[in-house]
């Protein structure tokens, strides 16, 4: 064969041949700069798109799309020109890339990311999308790789025309993702609109992100009128300010931007330890304590101090509110926290705290974070009320995920530990964890002191008839309680490993931390509840 120029020879140099050429055009096409219309409509409503947040999220030119070519399964019904112009990778950008490279290796930074582009048919779950999400599922099943997903979205699409299905209810999709629960990490992102199938992908994940102007619901206004619910504008479906509350949103942020930042800051906690980081002076958790007992104090800040300095990730702040979760660093080893907030409740366990904890566990425990517990607990929620949210069932989930758990887990006592709730804010029992310990503040008992006294002894207290006396001998009594029942004491009999200076905290968790080996991940999959 000849080598020269000829009506079957080889183009010049410099020359694009067609093929190419054509191929270029066509990825134009599916680029932002190449959609200038659809960019012009996501500015009006002031988000980015979908193409922006994935730059935004993976590390500079590590992005390789699969799928790009993709287009709406309606060839029976429109020209391939329109559905160049209309239906870019069918609504679906999707690929592998690195995040936070420059703190991790190519291994633990790897990460599949999955956007849909609310530009294409109101990002809706097309059949070509859905072939799509099915490779990438598979992907992330078989090698591994931590999933971001950006879930904006109408959820199913019914106008695609090239299908002789009637329902689609065979779509694996669902399914198929669910599995990846426990297996790696999912952080789902919401900003706008997220209903039907979208939604239900979106509940799936590890962690719901969610900007301000979300709304995150089962159905959109069309299914909700089409069932005869009604006719209701989409800001009215699962606003943010609903949705944090009742626990659905993990983190709440302003804008897209703190949505990817969140989502960075979120996965280098599963990605491993980083350089050890500044802290606050110790020495200032000897005072944060009120000497009034009975007084509410903050324990945000008291966790900030024992973190490294900038590290804590609270979820779910907004629910549950007696009990704070949060991702944070020691010495840049990343660990799971749970505290009780004194705040809400006293401290009190509820329903709603005990179904944020437990589901905390599982998340911890799947992923190998080794949990520390900050114990101020009256115990569980009692009373009338309490009983009609489901209480014994909810409580008790904390007892059954701690009975599980084959991370290290660590207590710390700051001031009260009392009856159930202090043995669930111990992973079941005070010699459950790897060590328990206490600040000198600490006080324990099988109910408040208190109350203990008052019931256990009214029979005595009753035979005495004169009301001062009555209350003098009531008052010796819950003195002689607490000095039974103070950390000294209750360590004097082993039922506390140590009582510790407050500020050698940190210290503690340290060398909790370097003297148990972290389990390796065998046997069956530990999956995550969505509650």
């Amino acid at each position: 064969m000849s080598d020269t120029n000829g009506d079957g020879g080889n183009s010049s140099p410099g020359e694009v041949r067609p093929e190419l050429a054509e191929l270029r055009e066509r990825l134009a096409a599916t680029s932002d700069a190449g959609r200038p219309e659809a960019v012009v409509r996501r500015r009006k409503t002031g988000q980015r798109t979908a193409r922006e947040n994935i730059d935004d999220l993976v590390d500079p030119g590590s992005f390789v799309e699969y799928g790009g070519l993709a287009l709406a399964a309606q060839r029976s019904s429109r020209s391939m020109e329109d559905l160049i112009r209309v239906s870019p990778a069918d609504g679906l950008v999707c690929g592998l890339g690195t995040v936070n490279r420059s703190l991790f290796n190519d291994e633990r930074a790897r990460t599949l990311v999955m956007a849909y582009d609310y530009t294409v048919f109101a990002g809706t779950q097309g059949l070509v999308g859905h072939q799509k999400l099915d490779r990438m599922i598979a992907l992330a099943a078989q090698w591994r790789v931590p999933v971001v997903l950006f879930a904006e979205g109408g959820g199913g699409r019914p106008n695609d025309t090239d299908t002789h299905t009637i329902a689609a209810l065979d779509t694996p999709s669902f399914l198929s993702f669910a599995a990846l629960s426990g297996l790696v990490p999912r952080v789902g992102i919401v900003s706008g609109r997220c209903f039907a199938g979208n939604a239900a992908l979106l509940g799936c994940c590890d962690v719901v992100i969610a900007t301000d102007n979300s709304n995150i619901g089962m159905g959109g206004p069309a299914m909700i009128e089409g069932g005869g619910l009604g006719s209701f504008a989409p800001e009215e479906i699962g606003p943010a300010d609903v949705q944090t509350r009742n626990g659905v949103i993990d983190i709440r942020v302003r804008d897209e931007a703190e949505a990817v930042a969140a989502a960075k800051q979120y996965l280098s906690y599963f990605q491993g330890a980083t350089a050890p980081g500044p802290c606050a002076d110790q020495s200032a958790l000897r005072s944060v304590l009120p000497e009034n007992r009975r007084r509410a104090y903050k324990i945000r800040p008291i966790i900030e101090t024992l973190a490294d300095t900038g590290s804590v990730l609270e979820l779910r702040r907004d629910f549950g509110r007696s009990l704070v979760t949060a991702l944070v660093r020691i010495e840049g080893q990343p660990l799971g926290l749970i505290a009780n907030d004194t705040f809400h409740l006293g401290g009190a366990i509820d329903a709603n705290a005990s179904d944020k904890a437990a589901r905390f566990f599982q998340l911890c425990d799947a992923f190998g974070l080794p949990i520390v517990s900050l114990c101020d607990t009256p115990g569980f929620m009692v009373g009338p009320q309490a009983e009609t949210t489901a209480l014994v069932r909810h409580v008790s989930r904390m007892f059954v995920n701690a009975a599980s758990l084959s991370v290290p887990f660590f207590t710390v006592v700051l001031r009260r530990g009392y009856g159930l709730g202090a043995q669930a804010m111990a992973g079941g029992h005070f010699h459950a964890p790897f060590f328990i310990v206490s600040w000198p503040s600490g006080e324990f008992g099988g109910m408040n002191l208190e109350g203990a006294v008052r019931i256990g002894m009214r029979k005595q207290l009753e035979a005495i008839e004169e009301p001062v006396a009555r209350e003098e001998m009531a008052q010796a009594m819950i003195t002689e309680a607490h000095q039974r029942g103070k950390a000294i004491n209750v360590a004097s009999l082993l039922e506390l490993d140590a009582v510790i200076d407050p500020a050698e905290t940190r210290s503690w968790i340290l060398r909790g931390l370097r003297s148990v080996p972290r389990p390796a991940r065998e046997g069956r999959r530990r999956f995550i509840d969505t509650w």
